[in-house]
């Protein structure tokens, strides 16, 4: 059996640091990292509410998938 693949920080759309609008509420995020889920390895992007500062963890797949922009510093 072998391993999966382990995300990279450098494999996701969004880097570190980047910092995101979320399209249908308005709300503002940064990108902490790129992790991977526990259970299944699947990768997943950290991110923080600029507004609450609540750290929040997303699919790679679904926060890829158009619901987030990126916003020029």
């Amino acid at each position: 059996m072998t391993k999966p693949k382990m995300a990279s920080p450098d494999e996701g759309l969004f880097k570190p640091g980047s910092k995101l609008k979320h399209k249908k509420t308005g709300g503002f995020y940064k990108v902490v990292f790129l992790a991977n889920v526990e259970a299944s390895l699947e990768p997943a992007y950290v991110y923080e509410s600029m507004q609450s500062h609540d750290f929040w963890i997303r699919p790679k797949a679904e926060m890829e998938d158009g619901r987030f922009e990126l916003v020029a510093e």
